[in-house]
């Protein structure tokens, strides 16, 4: 029987070849060429890139066989993951590759903001001596706030508290308890703004996110700050930042990610690199030796697995593994209503229990957990979250996690809840279901309210006390407004009890209508909830 291919795409560490070990045809090709890499496809099996070869649609419909493309690496902009899972591709990356060097990198832009590092190079470089226009600042006792207390975020903590700093943190989905194993204090993002010396910020990239730090928040800095952004082009809005810099409203800046990349002639990241208080990178994070061979090895270990038929916990599309297929369905509705559960929570989680009632009792839903957890920790998290570091998140969280299971399911075959409990002492759970011949995901009930609406794209779900005329008045403003409602549910208790109403909408709404209609029906809750496939 001949052994399945793998194809190596780019040049990877001699530790990726070892970890594939003896049991596969290993073959070599020039990616960044099109027509020797739709050629060498035909007969992979699997294939290994790292950020120059494009594996999109047209390089797919060449691969008949193709069961898995492995990024070593975190990003997957080269990789169509659309088109991926509609061929029933697996697409793998490496996660936790880069985080200790994207840690690391972040310290050195700290530093090179303090000590001048970059400027004083090129002035020596130069033929200059010129000591006293490079004076520069200690970080003894200095405060650094770090947005995003993540993987990332945390080892920079560990790291910057040699230095004997004070640190701050802004992160509303980590606990306290989990901010103090760390040394950290928790702080609102309008009192690290007003009290940080160096801001490095370690979000994920969201609607949410996107210019987090903007005009406003700069100029709540003091004059004396530096920020740093080694996470996410875009976090920080580079247009208010090159106004900042330029009228002195901050010190400088350290940039390694950029909102676009390269950056072109003429743009404002650009025009960012010419200025003498700030520092740059070319995306750096995970240009490390060792990251790069851990990126390798990982990927490897996925292939084995996946050519293997065993679960591959770095999965991005698909759940890989011996999973029955009554059980796979589920996986992707669970992933979203742990993503309806993160969206509702309005403080961080404490406890979370996975709830299968129904036929699934009588098989293995362990990925069932595993997926709930991915959902939760998805959009609260700068790192990539899969199924094998999502565990450690929630155990990094103090969250204690359980797997319940029954055969009592008194409307469908099957319900699976996430129930969890909160930081401020609530309570919150989430229900869904799978329908009918085509497996239509739905959300069927929010704490006590009993629902039964498809799970869709964008979604807002607002509580408020039951009277009259209150639909018509939230529907004018949405359509005022130019935003359809494509769905919606209500679900109360009894007259004049609160009322909860789920809404889906075919386009997101802007913050001032999401307040325009919180005041007009009084809402106790409104929550805009984007839900993607992960």
């Amino acid at each position: 029987m001949p052994k399945p291919v793998v194809l190596i795409a780019e040049v990877l560490s001699p530790a990726t070849i070892d970890a594939l070990g003896p049991d596969f045809d290993v073959r070599d090709v020039d990616g960044t060429d099109r027509e020797a890499l739709f050629a060498a496809l035909a007969d992979a099996d699997a294939v290994l890139v790292r950020s120059a070869t494009k594996i999109d649609a047209e390089a797919l419909s060449h691969a008949p066989k193709l069961k898995v493309v492995a990024r070593a690496g975190v990003g997957l902009d080269n990789v169509d993951i659309k088109a991926a899972t509609a061929a029933g591709v697996m697409v793998v990356n490496a996660p936790t590759s880069n985080i200790v060097s994207a840690a690391e990198l972040t310290v050195g832009h700290i530093l090179s903001l303090a000590r001048h590092i970059p400027a004083a190079h090129a002035s020596l470089a130069a033929g200059a001596w010129k000591r006293s226009s490079f004076t520069g600042t200690e970080l003894l006792e200095k405060t650094v706030g770090i947005v995003g207390l993540g993987r990332i975020g945390a080892l920079i903590a560990a790291r910057l508290s040699g230095f004997d700093v004070r640190l701050v943190a802004y992160d509303p989905y980590v606990t306290s308890a989990r901010a103090q194993q760390l040394g950290v204090q928790l702080v609102s993002l309008e009192e690290l703004l007003a009290e940080a010396d160096f801001l490095t910020i370690h979000m994920p990239k969201t609607p949410e996110t996107t210019g987090m730090i903007g005009a406003e928040q700069l100029k709540a800095m003091k004059p004396s700050a530096y920020v740093v952004n080694v996470a996410r082009g875009g976090l920080i809005d580079e247009d208010a930042l090159l106004e900042a810099l330029q009228t002195g409203e901050i010190a400088g800046a350290g940039l390694d990610v950029f909102t676009s990349e390269p950056p072109a002639e003429g743009s404002t990241a650009r025009a960012l690199a010419q200025l003498s208080n700030v520092v740059v990178t070319p995306h750096l994070g995970a240009s490390t030796e060792e990251a790069q061979e851990k990126a390798g090895v990982s990927v490897a270990r996925s292939v084995r697995l996946a050519l293997g038929g065993d679960l591959v916990p770095d999965a991005v599309n698909v759940a890989g593994g011996v999973i029955d297929p009554y059980v796979r369905p589920g996986i992707a509705l669970v992933e979203k209503l742990g993503q309806v559960f993160s969206g509702l929570a309005q403080s961080p989680l404490t406890s979370l229990d996975v709830e299968v009632h129904g036929e699934l009792n009588d098989y293995d839903v362990s990925v069932l957990k595993l997926a709930a957890l991915k959902g939760v920790f998805a959009n609260i998290v700068s790192e990539t979250v899969s199924y094998v570091n999502a565990p450690l998140l929630a155990e990094q969280r103090g969250v204690a996690v359980r797997l319940l299971k029954d055969d009592v399911s008194e409307e469908y075959r099957n319900v699976i809840t996430l129930r969890g409990a909160l930081s401020d002492g609530s309570q919150l759970s989430v229900s869904g279901t799978l329908t009918g011949p085509k497996q239509i995901e739905k959300l069927v009930g929010i704490n006590d309210h009993a629902l039964e609406l498809p799970l869709g794209q964008h979604h807002v779900v607002m509580l408020y006390t039951d009277r009259p005329g209150i639909v018509a008045v939230y529907g004018q403003k949405f359509g005022e407004a130019g935003v359809n409602i494509a769905g919606m549910q209500i679900a109360r208790r009894a007259a004049g009890d609160q009322a909860l109403s789920v809404l889906t909408l075919d386009s997101p709404v802007s913050d001032e209508l999401v307040e325009e209609i919180r005041d007009a029906i009084d809402a106790d809750l409104f929550r805009q909830i984007e839900v993607t496939t992960l």
